[in-house]
């Protein structure tokens, strides 16, 4: 091996997959808070609020193998640039919905936006789990980037949130987001453009085409496809559905006098910040501690709070932080059901399920791991299902039993934690 290679300072690589593990979270956060404005459009319900959503999602399961091709032929800089410039078509096409409040335009733009994020994710989670020294040292690495993703994923519906204010029916309402959005993306494909970033090691070198079939030979990696459209569901749908619990529930409007739409999106930013918080939990110990017994842990943890978020009295109140939208981003107390509380929790819970699962699910890979990342973002797509799955059960019945889908989604994680993502070798 060049020991030149291995005293490189790959210190600017990794903080340009941050920022850009920001923009992922942040372009797919405020989807989130615009499903109100949706669904008013709509005039539909719980499960047309996850339209936005949806889309966004539905492209990875379009795009998830060929951005793992592209990445396996012309490596993580072309397939970065490539994702920042369709990010900023997506955004563009959303920012021209707004005109006239098309609906259709405005899912199109969500789906190519979704596109962006897709090749994105395929981008950052090999290359700084490559940028790792051994597996605990990769799982760290994501786990910062993370806990960036995090960051963007609590602005998102805080700032969405302040700038819709009551019960907005105009899409154009949320402009500055969408001017804020593209920006950065400008920004971003400026500084990739003339960045040098490490390539993978395998690009280049004369091989046999790789198929997407011999990654599933790995019995870790395949059922870590499954946790993974699991676990997108799970963190997606705890923060969408809690926010149309919020936005309607008859006891927050009793008790607060503040619009609940506001309310709904600060106290689910709080979400995202409990994320933020234990990805940088994770960050730190993720050297010391291994992936399995993060993920046992987490899920064992989690399958408690949503229980307790189900069974627990809705009359039961129980003060949360909240931010007033008068007077600007002002923090306060909101009187919330304790309910509440345990989902907003799970964030904490959530937060390092996606390294771990990464991490376990590619381990042993080897020549396979560009494709099986591709077929990774592919199971993303449990973002945008699961959600309207759930949105669909709640319909049907009550937002708090629509989280037994969510219980038994957690269950599910915690099985691949302790038995399923054991290396086992490939299979004939």
């Amino acid at each position: 091996m060049d020991t030149k290679t291995t005293k490189k300072n790959y210190t600017l690589p990794i903080i340009i997959m941050f920022a850009l593990f920001f923009m992922i979270a942040f372009v797919t956060g405020y989807q989130n808070p615009l499903g109100n404005v949706i669904k008013e459009l709509t005039g539909g319900s719980k499960l047309m609020s996850q339209l936005g959503n949806l889309a966004n999602f539905i492209a990875y399961a379009v795009m998830g193998i060929p951005a793992g091709k592209l990445l396996e032929k012309y490596g993580y800089r072309v397939t970065a640039l490539t994702a920042v410039s369709v990010g900023f078509l997506g955004v563009l096409i959303t920012y021209l919905s707004g005109f006239g409040n098309n609906v259709v335009i405005y899912l199109v733009g969500a789906f190519v936006a979704g596109f962006s994020m897709c090749m994105l994710n395929t981008v950052v989670n090999p290359m700084l789990n490559s940028l790792g020294s051994n597996p605990n040292k990769s799982n760290q690495l994501i786990q910062f980037g993370g806990a960036c993703n995090s960051l963007g994923a609590t602005l998102a519906p805080v700032v969405v949130g302040y700038i819709l204010g009551g019960a907005a029916t105009d899409i154009a309402s949320v402009n500055p987001v969408f001017y804020l959005s593209m920006g950065i993306f400008a920004i971003a494909f400026i500084v990739l453009f003339f960045s040098k970033l490490p390539e993978s090691p395998e690009l280049g070198k004369v091989k046999e085409s790789v198929k997407v079939s011999g990654a599933f030979r790995y019995r870790n990696f395949t059922l870590g496809v499954i946790a993974i459209f699991f676990y997108v569901g799970i963190e997606v749908g705890i923060a969408n559905i809690s926010l149309q619990y919020i936005s309607e529930n008859a006891v927050v409007k009793e008790n607060n006098a503040g619009d609940p739409e506001v309310i709904a999106g600060a106290v689910v930013g709080m979400y995202w910040l409990l994320m933020l918080v234990g990805r940088l939990v994770g960050g730190i110990v993720g050297n010391k501690v291994s992936s399995r017994s993060m993920l046992a842990f987490v899920a064992s943890v989690g399958l408690v709070f949503v229980a307790l978020g189900i069974c627990l009295p809705e009359n039961n109140i129980v003060p949360l932080l909240g931010i007033e939208k008068d007077g600007g981003f002002s923090f306060s107390i909101v009187n919330l059901p304790v309910n509440v509380l345990f989902f907003v929790l799970c964030g904490l819970c959530t937060s390092v399920m996606w390294g771990a699962i990464y991490n376990l699910s590619v381990n042993g890979l080897g020549k396979f791991t560009a494709v099986a990342s591709g077929v990774f973002m592919c199971l993303v797509c449990g973002g945008g299902i699961l959600p309207a799955i759930q949105g669909w059960i709640a319909d049907m019945s009550s937002v708090l039993t629509s989280f037994w889908l969510v219980f038994g989604l957690i269950a599910y994680l915690l099985f691949y934690a302790v038995a399923g993502s054991r290396f086992s070798g490939v299979r004939d």
